[in-house]
């Protein structure tokens, strides 16, 4: 057990000292379940066909995709795990004790982003079904207040209050949360598509549903656009996985529940997505993309009940997972002593509010927007966190420095701030937003991700090379 006795009250409390690790494997494997059956991932993954791509294509970029994603959580869990601390403490290293506050700010920001995407999604099924089941309540669509019908804020509103509660019981109560919720997603998309491919017949299943004729060089194209846009959207709960990869008991058990809870799962729920997809153009004559619309269609009121709870488990889950507890940690970073993990977590709840998300996440090509511009921040910080890690401080962590204030701390730097990190993030980010803004360069904008993840990693390695001799230097002197 780590004596924090001695760490600065300015840089600690509760919820950031080195965590008790306990999670097995499956605990992991539940967290990402909880990301990966959600209705923006199922809905992200059935984008890509406007792409123009068939099927098989797909499937293949959201295998890759999920491939590079494996590679990279176990790259950015072990900082976490061997320290006991989340991501926005263990970017101290790099960014210095109090420098690390940016990062944390910026992931706090886009925490709050995707925890309005998700709990929107959500209550836009929860307003669908509601209208199905009760037509009286159609005049609440006809007005609009923030781009928001009034049926429409009361949906938004009790989904958020719902997942409010979970949250307030703190990451026990999560982790049972995660830990059951990810198989009953299963559940009941496994039986929702081997009702449509029933309904429609095997053989009558288009997988080549593209409307655009193209080329075969546009086609390879178009399949790296889709692997990178995977990555894109799994890269927020890619770079929070410290906060979670902090409980586990050791890094194998970390590693195995990535295993199966990345490219294992993914594959059967890319499966099912695609066959789904694939099948509502058969049954209903369109291609049906939002999996509650797709149950609305059927003719059942078990079958839209089911699908109902199903979309709010997921969706509570990955909300939880991936936005509640980043937000918590990250908030609560910059401000110890007077933002707890709850707190700093209800403020980022309030903010998912003020972002309007339904402007942000309303058709294809805006979803794919809105990944890039998010990339474009999050690339970079991947990318000095594992530099930092990995190829400057050696995979070495001195845990109790990292909550050490006074000016002979080994992560002090000037004034508490690293200034090469500083250095680094900022034109990496700029870098991916010009590409993302400007027309002629759009093209490269899907990925803002692993350009920002090379520039970030590769501008911080550059200008701490003069820290890498001192270390080197250091580790041979006898």
């Amino acid at each position: 057990m780590t004596d924090n006795s001695n760490y600065s009250p300015k840089l600690t409390n509760e919820d950031l000292a080195p965590a008790k690790q306990n999670w097995s494997w499956y605990n992991i494997f539940s967290f990402w379940m909880a990301d990966v059956h959600s209705m923006g991932g199922y809905i992200v993954a059935a984008s890509l066909f406007a792409l123009g791509l068939a099927s098989w294509q797909v499937f293949l970029a959201l295998i890759v995709g999920i491939v590079i994603v494996q590679i990279c959580a176990n790259l950015v869990a072990k900082p976490s795990q061997v320290s006991g601390v989340p991501y926005a403490v263990i970017s101290r290293q790099a960014f210095g004790v109090y420098g690390a506050n940016i990062p944390a700010l910026i992931r706090g920001l886009i925490a709050i982003s995707w925890y309005g995407i998700q709990t929107w999604l959500a209550s836009n099924a929860l307003m669908l079904i509601l209208l199905k089941f009760f037509p009286s309540l159609q005049p609440l669509t006809l007005n609009s207040f923030a781009g928001l019908s009034s049926i429409g804020w009361i949906c938004f509103g009790f989904m958020w209050v719902l997942q409010a509660l979970v949250f307030w019981k703190g990451m026990n109560a999560i982790r049972v949360f995660i830990d059951w919720a990810g198989p009953l997603v299963y559940v009941v998309m496994f039986i929702l598509a081997a009702y449509l491919v029933y309904k429609a017949g095997w053989s009558n299943i288009s997988f080549s549903l593209s409307e655009k004729n193209l080329t075969t060089g546009q086609q390879i194209t178009q399949t790296f656009v889709a692997i990178a846009l995977v990555v894109s959207y799994f890269s927020g709960p890619l770079l929070n996985f410290g906060d979670f990869a902090r409980y586990g008991q050791n890094m194998q058990q970390v590693k195995k529940g990535n295993f199966w809870g990345l490219p294992f799962n993914f594959i059967f729920f890319s499966l099912i997505t695609v066959v789904t997809v694939s099948a509502t153009y058969s049954v209903f004559g369109k291609m049906v993309t939002d999996p509650l619309e797709t149950v609305a269609m059927i003719d059942s009121t078990v079958a839209v009940v089911l699908g109902l709870i199903t979309v709010l488990t997921a969706t509570i889950g990955i909300n939880i997972v991936a936005n509640f507890v980043s937000a918590g940690f990250d908030f609560s970073n910059i401000f110890p002593q007077k933002l707890s993990f709850r707190g700093a977590g209800m403020i980022a709840a309030l903010g998912s509010v003020l972002i309007t998300p339904w402007n942000l996440f309303n058709s294809p090509e805006l979803i794919h927007y809105t990944l890039d511009v998010l990339a474009a921040f999050i690339g970079p910080l991947f990318g000095i966190l594992i530099a930092d890690f990995y190829f400057v401080k050696k995979q070495q962590v001195m845990v109790d420095e990292l909550f050490n204030d006074k000016s002979t701390g080994q992560y002090w730097y000037k004034k508490g701030v690293n200034p090469k990190a500083v250095c680094a993030l900022i034109p990496a980010v700029v870098i991916g937003l010009v590409f993302t803004l400007v027309p002629a360069l759009q093209h490269l904008a899907p990925f803002n991700w692993f350009i920002g993840a090379f520039l970030g990693a590769s501008f911080y390695r550059y200008l701490s090379r003069e820290e890498v001799k001192a270390i080197q230097r250091a580790m041979i002197k006898p």
